[in-house]
């Protein structure tokens, strides 16, 4: 149930991810509005929108699926990290739980979920959960586009020029469309074959 839920809330975020970005956050409602100019719409294929999500839609719609393209993005990127890092070798030391279940022992990828025990999955739900509601939104409501958690802090953004942060949020899409294909992909080539790394398989350097 959880790889199924997985896969489609990862299909969810892929398909939001292909609306192009928005340069500044609007409650403006005009439908029938052209996003050609945002950001995201790039070459090669500039603005591509196959699923239709934002035909007719106002800019308020558009920055909704903005939010959400950047937030599965900014996971993606996450989830391909921690699954080449794991793969590699590199795990914490010491046990996951009093019974002595090394974090070693735990699988990469989703043969992971059934090694973590029933406590260790409740409190990343519920870490997971504390983040979305309190720490990852816009809680002071000053972000200037969609996916602007910095919430006061500065972080070194500000000294940018307005062409430099368009072009560094057009690097974290373009990024977090490629990581959300990936992780996808890993998925399903270790559902389907048990190695998710399957260049290297064909390569004679098997992952499993």
């Amino acid at each position: 149930m959880m790889k199924t839920v997985a896969v489609l809330s990862l299909l969810a975020g892929s398909a939001a991810a292909f609306a192009p970005a928005t340069t500044k956050t609007t409650s403006a409602v005009v439908t029938g509005m052209s996003f050609d100019g945002e950001v995201g719409a790039q070459e090669p294929l500039g603005f591509w929108d196959p699923l239709g999500m934002v035909i007719g839609q106002d800019q308020e719609r558009f920055d909704r699926l903005r939010y959400v393209e950047v937030k599965h993005g900014r996971i993606a990127m996450l989830a391909i990290t921690g699954h080449i890092t794991t793969t590699a070798g590199y795990r914490l030391s010491g046990d996951i739980d009093y019974s002595g279940h090394s974090f070693a022992s735990i699988k990469t990828g989703i043969a992971g979920i059934s090694d973590i025990p029933q406590a260790g999955l409740l409190q990343i739900v519920a870490f997971i959960g504390f983040l979305e509601i309190f720490v990852m939104k816009d809680v002071k409501g000053t972000g200037q586009s969609p996916g602007d958690f910095r919430n006061g802090f500065d972080f070194g953004w500000d000294k940018y020029t307005e062409e430099e942060k368009i072009q560094k949020r057009a690097v974290e899409l373009n990024q977090g469309r490629a990581a959300q294909m990936g992780i996808l992909g890993l998925m399903f080539h270790e559902q389907m074959g048990g190695d998710p790394y399957v260049i290297n398989s064909l390569l004679g350097y098997p992952t499993v």
